[in-house]
């Protein structure tokens, strides 16, 4: 038997509760981590959701209480951030000397500071006005009006049955789990199996992909051999080509220097020869040896003549000198006869 205890009250005010049976969510197929929504919708106890109130019925917050609460507190924060704003705003203005204020009894005027006087002539006319507020305190808010219990609690007798079958309703919800229980054994039996399809298509890709890189590398290898293989019978030719035209080069050079050459040995020869290099030694002992002696002696002959000449020529001279003043003497005798 189950009492189920109510109070006097209009129904308006009286907190019931009721939830539809939910499905189970549908679970992705691959594993995502979950998301902010479908954890703040997950409670794991209804002691901490704000939805359910707990204790007496009659001392419970309606809503408008808890719509002023939250105004309040989105008032205190706009405040708090006004003013924050407002301090930030003053803090970046430079700051200024103030002028102090004025003694008692005295005011301040405006007077004028600049080099040169001007005529004021547009003064505004300047009238006071005071008002005074009634003197009010700050009230604070209004209580929650809860009105007085009345009335007396009775109980209700409830039969077995008349107010919840469990086989009657249980089995909904117990045909809801178990479809969603083996619904989702089915997905996660499929998602399994759909992974080992695609580990299986990774694997033929993995061996595919191997394959096709091991052609490449060995087309890459074929390549680089070729290239080295050409680069080596291009430097080949290259260097026979070299060979052929230093070749070409003695050759012509050499066919040169024979042609050059030709004429130039007998006139070397002829020149050395010329220059005494190639002599008869009966020709050179003549030339070095009785030339000389020969050209000594008739050297020598020849002075002796010319000596005995001249030995002569003085001796006639001195002669003639001598005979002179004879000759002369003679030859006047014989004019004057």
């Amino acid at each position: 038997m189950a009492l189920v205890s109510h109070s006097q009250k209009d129904t308006n005010e009286t907190y019931t509760f009721s939830s539809r049976p939910r499905p189970v969510e549908n679970r992705s197929k691959y594993r995502e981590p979950p998301t902010e929504k479908a954890i703040s919708s997950n409670y794991g106890n209804i002691m901490y959701d704000r939805r359910v109130i707990r204790g007496n019925t009659y001392a419970q917050r309606f809503m408008s209480a808890m719509v002023q609460d939250d105004l309040v507190e989105i008032q205190r924060q706009q405040e708090i951030r006004r003013r924050a704003v407002a301090r930030k705003k003053k803090s970046r203005e430079p700051l200024r000397s103030a002028t102090p204020e004025a003694v008692e009894g005295r005011k301040h005027n405006v007077v004028q500071t600049e080099l040169y006087l001007e005529e004021l002539s547009c003064i505004i006319d300047v009238s006071h006005t005071e008002c005074q507020t009634d003197p009010l305190l700050d009230r604070p808010a209004s209580p929650l009006f809860i009105p007085t219990k009345s009335g007396e609690d009775v109980a209700t007798q409830v039969e077995e049955g008349e107010l919840f079958d469990f086989d009657r309703e249980v089995q909904p919800l117990l045909e809801v789990l178990v479809g969603k229980t083996i619904e989702q054994s089915l997905l996660e039996v499929m998602e399994e199996e759909e992974l080992a399809r695609l580990r299986a298509q990774q694997r033929a890709f993995e061996e595919l992909r191997n394959a096709e890189l091991a052609e490449v590398q060995r087309l890459q290898e074929q390549e680089r051999r070729r290239r080295q293989e050409k680069e080596r019978r291009i430097a080949q030719q290259r260097e026979t080509l070299k060979r052929e035209q230093e070749t070409v080069e003695k050759i012509a050079a050499r066919a040169y220097t024979h042609h050059y050459l030709a004429d130039l040995v007998p006139t070397v020869f002829k020149s050395l020869k010329t220059h005494g290099f190639f002599h008869d030694p009966v020709e050179k002992d003549i030339e070095t040896n009785f030339f000389p002696w020969l050209m000594a002696e008739v050297h020598s002959n020849l002075d002796k003549r010319n000596t005995a000449r001249q030995l002569l020529d003085t001796i006639i001279q001195d002669v003639v000198q001598k005979k002179l003043p004879l000759y002369t003497q003679m030859e006047s005798q014989q004019d004057d006869k």
